[in-house]
């Protein structure tokens, strides 16, 4: 098939959640005898959206990537006054006003739009990964009577997700992905229609194993028990939060046991002498980082996946979850490899259950690693994504049928 997705921004050093999931689908399908291309933005950042690639197009482990310039960046003056205003002002919110709050988004892109139109009969299908940007609020609609559309949404309850802007692009789809349950409960629930498409989760490498003692060396961490935060330190993802709950935790519970934070800084980490931060990691040295910790923390209160906790199962590591967010609750209830916490008191709890006792610590990500190995094999997940694709097809045939 000739797929095309769509995605804000795309590239190995591009580590964002979405973005990664877009590269590895479009990568593992290219692996499947698929031909794929993606529309992107020209932005590395996603703050102010600022082209740092050259638009035009290239070739990414086998992937044909168009990259659109970027018309205006992101400027805090005008998208934080409209945030404001489409969050917590008079309702309903004027769709004009809307339609500015989406394009101040971002990534506002000068020639999406016509090259979608120009370009959609090379396609079979076009599927749009994230709901929230403007590479989907803008895009979909511009084809949705061109080809067949999928939307991937990564959706979980936040406050975009209940902006009426968003009401059309969910029923224009002509189905959709999902990673888990929750997230499909959660589309159901706000837009109360069941989608055609599935769950079908996301694909996880089963390898390499990381080498802990690698990792230790670099960072002088010796033999001393460390938990791992791996991802942006920002409070919109739990890592202030988790940051201040160690912290309490060092003061209520002395010993040698220290916090990683591997990642970009958005904000500052509270400092303290026990909070090691690495900056960003690649891969090897990610696996490393998991493979040698007493467990992850994932505590980000909005997720519609989590690929860092598969890939903390995948060393065979436990993590400590935001029982708040239901999808990460329920991947640790399906998984039983996971502590779900909510609140400092029983992250406190948890974090003692899993240093003081070690054979039930392996245990938890012993068996995290037998859900990843059940559930997350590339060829599986691709199979889904092909069913849900002819589906779409099916259901984008039946409208135009109607139309004439």
């Amino acid at each position: 098939m000739r797929i095309l997705y769509s995605v804000q921004r795309y590239g190995a050093e591009i580590v964002g959640g979405s973005e990664s999931a877009c590269r590895n689908f479009a990568e593992n399908l290219v692996s499947r005898g698929h031909e794929v291309e993606v529309t992107t933005s020209c932005a590395r950042s996603y703050v102010d959206w600022a082209d740092a690639y050259q638009p035009g197009t290239s070739t990414i482990n086998g992937v044909t990537v168009h990259r659109h310039s970027v018309r205006d960046v992101r400027r805090p003056e005008i998208f934080g006054p409209l945030d404001k205003w489409v969050h917590e002002g008079p309702h309903p919110v004027p769709l004009s006003i809307q339609q500015q709050w989406s394009r101040a988004m971002g990534p506002d892109l000068a020639e999406q739009r016509s090259w979608l139109i120009r370009n959609s009969e090379r396609f079979d299908v076009a599927i749009f990964m994230t709901y929230l940007y403007s590479t989907t609020t803008a895009g979909l609609p511009a084809v949705a009577r061109l080809l067949p559309t999928v939307l991937q949404p990564t959706a979980h309850d936040e406050p975009p997700f209940r902006i009426g802007i968003m009401d059309p692009v969910f029923r224009l789809a002509d189905a959709m992905l999902f990673f888990t349950p929750e997230e499909q409960a959660v589309v159901e629930n706000r837009f109360g229609f069941e989608p055609t498409g599935r769950v079908v989760g996301m694909g996880i490498d089963l390898g390499p194993i990381g080498q802990p003692q690698r990792f230790r060396h670099r960072f002088n961490l010796g033999g001393c028990d460390y938990l791992l935060y791996a991802g942006r330190v920002d409070p919109m993802k739990g890592a202030i939060e988790l940051a201040n709950f160690f912290i309490a935790f060092k003061e209520r519970n002395p010993g040698d046991l220290k916090l990683v934070v591997a990642g970009e800084q958005v904000v500052p980490l509270p400092q303290h002498p026990d909070i090691v931060f690495s900056g960003f990691l690649d891969e090897e040295s990610k696996h490393d980082a998991l493979a040698g910790s007493l467990a992850l923390a994932q505590p980000s209160y909005f997720e519609s996946f989590s690929i860092v906790l598969c890939e903390s199962w995948v060393q065979s590591r436990p993590a400590l979850v935001q029982a708040n967010c239901e999808v990460l609750a329920g991947q640790a209830r399906r998984s039983g490899g996971a502590i779900p916490y909510r609140g400092f008191a029983q992250f406190e709890a948890a974090l003692l259950r899993l240093l003081r006792d070690p054979a039930g610590t392996a245990a938890l990500g012993r068996r995290g690693r037998e859900y990843v190995e059940r559930n997350y094999e590339w060829d599986t997940v691709v199979a889904g994504v092909e069913s849900v694709i002819e589906a779409a097809q099916t259901r984008f045939g039946q409208r135009r049928a109607m139309r004439q």
